[in-house]
């Protein structure tokens, strides 16, 4: 099967939104390279090791790549995406040049070639990310995250999401009930559970994503520990009137849970913080990433006017997450 790659040389800023643009409009799978420039250093304090050369992408660019089956109207799904790019500068985004191109491409070419570029990571003092197909050796010290994310999800390796993991290993205790929001291939649910906690219900409002998640969770035998469920942010509580042990029947958590955790972007988080502060307990956490620093300080006054504590706010290549206490 011919396919149609459409490339756009954008900024690491708006990567996830233009990779959501090409989703929407049916994108078959879409790549995201980021900078490789050589005044970025690679953290290897964890042991990372490195198998590919840097790339020659400048600093805080990206390039996407979407692929399109050959039934679709390439010049139309090109003018979209340049228009809804376009927009972005509405929201604070800056797009850069946001050049595109189109070719076509066998399916053989892209659609397993990318897994050479995904090796086994250690992501934080104790979690590693494995990719399924890849043997590997844990240490005793190690917790394996198995992950098989498909061409619709990263890899878990993004700043964002590294973060967020880093985060969740210094808040989460055992026993404490989760809520992820965004959940997409379900590695922070994971992450969770193998940190200690006791359930997550990881919610999603793409179908892909909550397919992607329970695969995952099966391939982690955590089937019994993760309750995926389709929802647009925290909208699934406006459908059901179950709360406490009613709720720990209906999504396997107890409302109100410990630990609340968002890997999106800043301008959707922003839209439910409220929403959240009802499910947290007292003394629960918020723990929130995806916001670029342009951001971070609008967010940070979000919070704090919903009546959260900042507990710390994280950095990593210019992304932000804060930890926000309840009360």
């Amino acid at each position: 099967m011919r396919w149609h790659e459409i490339t756009i040389h954008t900024t690491e800023m708006a990567t996830e939104m233009i990779s959501n643009f090409m989703h929407e409009l049916g994108a078959g799978g879409v790549s995201i390279e980021e900078s490789g420039s050589l005044n970025r250093p690679r953290d290897t304090s964890l042991g990372q090791w490195y198998e590919h050369p840097l790339n020659d992408i400048p600093e805080g660019e990206a390039v996407i790549k979407g692929y399109f089956g050959e039934d679709v109207d390439v010049e139309a799904a090109m003018n979209h995406i340049r228009e809804s790019t376009a927009e972005l500068s509405e929201f604070g985004i800056d797009a850069g040049k946001a050049e595109m191109s189109v070719r076509e491409v066998d399916e053989e070419d892209w659609a397993t070639a990318w897994k050479q570029y995904f090796k086994p990571l250690r992501i934080t003092e104790r979690l590693t990310i494995k990719p399924t197909w890849e043997d590997y050796t844990p240490q005793s010290d190690e917790l394996i995250i198995e992950l098989d994310p498909g061409m619709a999800f990263g890899t878990g390796t993004h700043p964002t999401t590294a973060l967020c993991l880093r985060t969740l290993e210094s808040v989460i205790q055992q026993g404490d009930d989760v809520i992820d929001v965004g959940t997409g291939s379900g590695v922070l649910a994971i992450g969770a559970i193998k940190l200690g906690a006791r359930h997550v219900l990881a919610v999603d409002l793409d179908p892909v994503a909550v397919s992607s998640a329970t695969e995952n969770s099966r391939l982690n035998g955590m089937e019994e520990q993760i309750t995926v469920k389709l929802s647009d942010l925290l909208g699934v509580f406006q459908t059901s009137e179950a709360d406490g042990e009613a709720a720990k029947k209906q999504f396997g958590v107890h409302i109100p849970v410990k630990v609340v955790v968002a890997n999106i972007l800043a301008e959707i988080i922003m839209l439910f913080i409220d929403d959240v502060y009802q499910v947290l307990e007292q003394g629960g956490y918020y723990i929130v990433s995806g916001i670029w620093k342009n951001k971070a300080d609008v967010v940070e006054e979000a919070l704090v006017a919903a009546g959260f504590a900042i507990d710390a706010r994280n950095t990593d290549q210019d992304w932000y997450a804060f930890v926000a206490r309840k009360g």
